[in-house]
């Protein structure tokens, strides 16, 4: 398989690491956490308008500029690089994704939006006991002439602190764990009846418990066909969590990259660390975690045009090389620091954070090594 980037993928990538190199050092970073609202708005606006990333991975029939997955995946490592906070993966991938899926009126308006930084959209799917599953829906919509009326509670809603409208999954039709019956709905986070309760995340990010009571949504608000989301909710998700692979390359290289140049500096009897044979083979060990982590990734991107069974085996099979990357790519930065790996004044602790974050996030490995080897089973028994 060809990884070669085309000269716009390129110039993409060298862009954005200029902008974050002199932009986003860490310091910047950690003010935005420590800030009131959690993030930086004038950054997003530079990635609309200055930038214009977030109209990279949009088909140009849609007024992006062409790109697909590969430009999210070029994105989400140069953020992952610079631990960039804003909610480029809940807005351009989830719902950026759904919507370009579902061509219409309202991916005619709300695309636009979302290019120009104007909208950002939280994916509002996990419930209590959800855990991992994608189709254990319960919150209700029920129907009531040209709008539905969402009742129930969302929770660990990543990036709705920073949100104008919600994505949710909503149980239309069927029981709670039925595939059949789920619809998507964009919900105005304005909206009379929705309720949140907005904390921060150990990674530096933040999220929201979610209520609904007797929340109006139009119906023109739903995307794709009404009890059919789950198709068009597991395409995406794939889609994301390989983005997401791609934001931990750019996490585990950062962590490597710093874990080098401290062995270098810091003397132990008389001499630099990184001098010591032992530490030199961790340090190589760590190199190949993520060499494989992110070859991995790149060849399952290229699989999202496959079929459903194609696409998911090739997206957890990354995510389990991913996950285990981060473990080994992780402990080796904090343990080489030393206690200094683990204080809130090195960058590393805080790399460690969202590593060990992501390590869980859309699925952990033992999740994704059961979720291929279902795949996998039924497959060989189709053929």
């Amino acid at each position: 398989m060809d990884f070669t980037f085309s000269d716009e993928q390129q110039m993409l990538r060298d862009m954005l690491a200029r902008y974050l190199d002199e932009q986003y050092d860490f310091d910047s970073r950690m003010k935005a956490v420590a800030s009131a609202d959690g993030w930086r708005p004038g950054c997003w606006q530079a990635f609309a308008s200055e930038l214009g990333i977030l109209s990279a991975a949009f088909p140009e029939e849609q007024g992006g500029l062409g790109g697909g997955a590969v430009d999210n995946l070029i994105v989400m490592e140069a953020f992952g690089r610079a631990l960039v906070i804003e909610p480029y993966l809940s807005t351009v991938v989830f719902a950026g994704g759904l919507l370009k899926r579902s061509p219409g009126a309202l991916a005619s308006d709300i695309i636009p939006r979302i290019m120009a930084g104007e909208v950002r959209i939280a994916w509002a799917q996990s419930e209590a006991q959800s855990r991992y599953c994608l189709h254990a829906v319960q919150l209700s919509a029920q129907r009531d002439g040209d709008a539905f009326v969402l009742n129930g509670h969302k929770t660990l809603v990543l990036d709705a602190p920073f949100a104008t409208h919600l994505l949710v999954s909503v149980r239309s039709a069927g029981q709670r764990r039925d595939r059949d019956g789920i619809s998507l709905l964009l919900v105005d986070k304005a909206s009379a009846g929705l309720r949140t309760q907005d904390y921060p995340t150990v990674d530096g990010g933040r999220a929201a418990q979610v209520w609904f009571e007797d929340v109006r949504v139009p119906a023109a608000n739903l995307i794709g066909a009404e009890g059919q989301g789950l198709a068009l909710i597991e395409a995406v998700f794939d889609e994301a969590l390989l983005a997401q692979c791609a934001e931990a390359v750019g996490i585990m290289q950062k962590m490597l990259d710093d874990t080098v140049a401290y062995a270098k500096e810091r003397r132990q009897f008389g001499i630099p660390i990184g001098s010591f044979q032992a530490l030199q083979h961790r340090m190589v060990d760590m190199h190949i975690h993520i060499q494989q982590a992110s070859g991995l990734t790149y060849m399952a991107t290229l699989k999202l045009a496959g079929t459903p069974h194609e696409r998911a085996m090739a997206a957890s099979a990354a995510k389990v090389r991913v996950g285990k990357a981060l473990r080994a790519v992780g402990q080796g930065a904090v343990q080489i620091h030393g206690g200094m790996g683990i204080t809130e004044e090195l960058a590393v602790g805080h790399y460690f954070k969202r590593a060990t974050v992501i390590e869980q996030q859309f699925g952990s490995v033992d999740h994704h090594l059961r979720r291929y080897s279902e795949l996998a089973g039924e497959a060989a028994h189709e053929s």
